[in-house]
């Protein structure tokens, strides 16, 4: 074969050459050339490699290997690494993530999230949504406790994820701590609720790369409120755990749905997920123009189910009996099991049918809604400022004027809605309308399946990224 053939050596080829050259009679180097065997072999070999080369480059795309982490220097279009974010993904023991879900029935005292963990934590595809194109479908019916395995999943296959620890200025534990503490609401034994957050620790100071910064450029992502986390022994017990009282967790960085906002100072609020997941820039595109071009004949709207307890009581009764009395308010009332309030397609259909949507604090602070209202292009009405403002700083304007309408929920304004939103002008309402429909695409999951490509926007996992590595940086230094 030409390849394995033997090559002549260095002192044979130096002896041909300084013959060729010193040679006295008057034949021409061309024809000299072509006479020798040696020089013809070595001439055939060089343009077949040669042209081997040049069909490599041009006719064969560029493929990215498995085991190749995307680092430039330069910054580059959304969907591709711009340089600053290295992110390392722990391979930690299935008890801690995917070994959780061979028992999804029993992930959840309350519902069996078989159904929910499914297509990495995206759920059961949503057949009834609008599409807006011939594309994939991007619609599911996502839970709002599933955060930790859409972002594993998003991660896993993100071009900013580095194989070699060396290089990274990120690393992510993959836990799923929302669902192993769901399932442990009920156990009445703290040392058995609390064992798989503190084997979790026991784990991590094992490793080299924690101990190079004691865990400061460690972050995990957690699907439920930080308060399912933080339990103490003075405090209540309603079936949390400890984890985020851990000394060794309080020097990681922790991405919540909702964080604590008096003793949360390394936590971070992450968005709720949504129902739509888009794996390209035209299907968010495409979701834009139509949210833009709804037709909105109700001024505001409130979606949600009466609660029990005098302060979540007050404010959801009055929100309800205003909404009653009022022809500009759409009112989907979630109790005695209303189907609708379980039918993606029919809250968001409320909500791109209105220009405000009413969000007050649920049984914590923080609801799903909020982001709901977000993705339909209906400007948030918040009547608490943990539900947003303290929660999201990565995600939203710092201005909240210019995407929402802020009103306390002890205060006069409170208890006239219909009055205040009637007073803002026409033109304040289309800007910040404007505003939210723009803000969509960060606080987006992306489908994990789109990671890979040019998506052509940063979601919610990107900004986090890059949020994640600033604050790393500022604390190391």
């Amino acid at each position: 074969m030409l390849l394995s053939k033997k090559q002549p050596s260095a002192a044979a080829a130096t002896k041909w050459i300084e013959k060729a050259k010193y040679q006295k009679h008057k034949e021409s180097y061309f024809t000299f050339f072509l006479s020798n065997p040696q020089f013809r072999y070595a001439a055939f070999l060089f343009l077949f490699l040669s042209l081997w080369f040049l069909l490599q480059v041009c006719w064969f795309t560029p493929t990215r290997t498995a085991h190749l982490a995307t680092q430039t220097t330069s910054k580059s279009s959304p969907g591709k690494c711009n340089g600053d974010v290295s992110v390392y993904v722990y391979d930690l023991p299935a008890e801690f993530n995917l070994g959780l879900l061979h028992d999804c029935s029993h992930l959840n005292v309350y519902t069996n999230m078989c159904p929910h963990v499914a297509n990495n934590g995206l759920g059961q595809p949503l057949d009834n949504m609008d599409h807006g194109s011939g594309e994939s479908n991007p619609w599911f019916a996502t839970h709002q406790f599933i955060a930790e395995m859409i972002f594993h999943a998003r991660v896993e296959n993100h071009p900013c994820r580095t194989w070699d620890p060396a290089r990274a200025n990120l690393f992510y534990v993959p836990f799923y701590g929302g669902l192993h503490v769901s399932s442990k609401f009920r156990e009445q034994n703290h040392t058995i609720r609390d064992a798989l957050a503190v084997r979790l620790v026991d784990y991590l100071q094992e490793q080299p790369t924690w101990r190079k910064n004691n865990g400061k450029d460690h972050f995990i992502a957690l699907g439920r409120t930080s308060w399912d986390f933080m339990r103490t022994d003075s405090g209540p017990d309603f079936g949390a755990n400890s984890l985020l009282n851990l000394p060794s967790v309080k020097n990681m960085s922790v991405l919540t749905v909702e964080r604590n906002p008096w003793k949360g100072s390394n936590q971070h609020g992450i968005p709720y997920p949504s129902y739509f997941h888009p794996s390209t820039k035209d299907q968010m595109m495409t979701w834009q123009r139509m949210v833009r071009r709804s037709s909105r004949p109700y001024l505001f709207s409130f979606i949600g189910a009466p609660r029990k307890g005098v302060g979540k009581a007050a404010i959801r009764d009055e929100m309800i009996k205003q909404c009653m009395e009022s022809t500009q308010c759409k009112l989907l009332k979630c109790d005695n099991g209303n189907p609708k309030c379980y039918n993606p397609r029919e809250i968001l259909k409320v909500m791109r049918e209105s220009q405000f949507c009413l969000q007050a604090p649920g049984d914590s602070f923080t609801r799903r809604s909020t982001f709901d209202a977000i993705l339909s292009g209906c400007i948030p009405v918040l009547f608490s400022r943990h539900t947003a403002y303290t929660q999201y700083a990565w995600f939203l304007p710092e201005g909240a004027s210019e995407y929402s309408v802020y009103m306390d929920e002890q205060g006069d304004e409170s208890k006239r809605i219909e009055e205040v939103l009637m007073k803002i002008p026409k033109e304040d309402v289309e800007r910040m309308r404007a505003t939210v429909i723009d803000m969509i695409p960060r606080l987006t999951y992306a489908h994990p399946n789109a990671s890979n490509s040019d998506l052509g926007f940063e979601d919610a996992v990107d900004v986090a990224l890059e949020a994640l590595a600033r604050h790393a940086r500022n604390i190391i230094q």
